[in-house]
């Protein structure tokens, strides 16, 4: 049975335009060389091959075993719309032409079938490639071609769904992750770090670890705001958690717990490392001035800590609270400093 098109019009030619492309790795897909597999012991042919618009062809000399040749030979071989059935490729007007037909290693059988993606789009060809030519192509040959090829498309379609479902669950971590961040300064959000704080304090006391929070406040935030305006003060408050943020380690959280106030979160952390974290931290903002309309700036913290070593059945807002009098306690004390709280009997 002849082809039902001339080559030379796109079906079963040579070297035709390609159609839409599909993303598809040919070579190591598991679902895909489980269908050639199927394809080839089914025909009893010397391959079954898969080829899409978008693959590139493995060369020649690539590899000497005959699965290279047929398989670029395929790739050879414009994507048909139809079903494609060559008896005899050294009697079809194109084929015959090819090295691989009338050269080593003499390729004498090509059969294929149009492979469609989701959209009804011509992406691809299921083809059966032999050393020996036909004489019949069973039109029960044909469906069983026809149905190796829904197989085909079935995958793409799961590859494409489960691409949709992956695509999906990114975007709404994305938003998830986005809905927890401080638009203006990027840490965490006060009910993303009041959120931290309740995982580390169940997690540190099944731990039987410390657990230890910072929490800080920019002294003078108003009379910033007051004298160079909002955006300046915002502007303030992004370097101000820069360098807050610069000062603690990967598994500490960081949090903008009000306008210009920050809850640090130390899982693991002694009061005395902690006490240490937030006079590193006091230290870095005081480092260096920041410009501000034309003006250095000195900036400067106060900030309070509290510890469950210290306060080993305080909850974790009894500890925000603890850490709280603390931080007032440093400010009343002439504020750019660091205050431990401590239980009222502690000397």
């Amino acid at each position: 049975m002849a082809m039902n098109k001339p080559a030379d019009q796109g079906r079963g030619g040579l070297a035709a335009p390609l159609p839409e492309q599909v993303e598809v790795p040919l070579d190591n897909d598991p679902q895909l060389l489980r269908i050639r597999r199927i394809g080839k012991k089914l025909f009893d042919v010397a391959n079954c091959v898969i080829a899409f618009g978008n693959t590139i062809p493995p060369q020649l000399s690539s590899d000497p075993a005959a699965n290279g040749v047929e398989t670029a030979f395929c790739h050879d071989i414009s994507l048909s719309d139809e079903t494609v059935v060559v008896h005899d490729t050294r009697r079809h007007a194109s084929l015959a032409l090819h090295p691989a037909v009338n050269g080593a290693p003499h390729i004498r059988f090509y059969a294929s079938h149009p492979v469609y993606n989701q959209d009804k789009v011509l992406v691809g060809n299921l083809s059966l490639v032999d050393y020996t030519p036909r004489a019949l192509f069973r039109e029960s040959e044909r469906q069983m071609l026809a149905d190796l090829a829904g197989l085909v498309e079935r995958e793409l379609e799961l590859r494409s769904v489960n691409a949709s479902q992956l695509d999906l669950q990114k975007k709404n971590k994305n938003l998830r992750r986005k809905s927890l961040i401080d638009p203006l300064i990027g840490t965490w959000n006060r009910g993303a770090i009041m959120r931290i704080l309740t995982i580390e304090a169940i997690r540190c006391d099944k731990a039987g670890l410390p657990l230890s929070l910072i929490v800080a406040d920019l002294d003078y935030f108003k009379k910033i705001n007051d004298t160079y305006g909002h955006p300046a003060g915002d502007a303030v408050l992004v370097k101000v958690a820069s360098r807050l943020r610069s000062c603690i380690r990967p598994q500490e959280a960081l949090g903008r717990y009000g306008g210009e106030e920050f809850l640090i979160v130390l899982p693991g952390a002694s009061h005395a490392t902690a006490m240490t974290v937030a006079e590193r931290m006091r230290a870095a903002i005081a480092a260096q001035p920041e410009a501000i309309g034309g003006t250095n700036l000195n900036l400067t913290i106060s900030a309070g800590v509290a510890s469950t070593d210290m306060f080993p059945t305080a909850t974790t807002e009894e500890l925000i609270s603890r850490a709280d009098v603390a931080l007032y306690a440093a400010k009343d004390s002439g504020r750019n400093k660091v205050m431990n709280a401590t239980p009222p009997d502690s000397p």
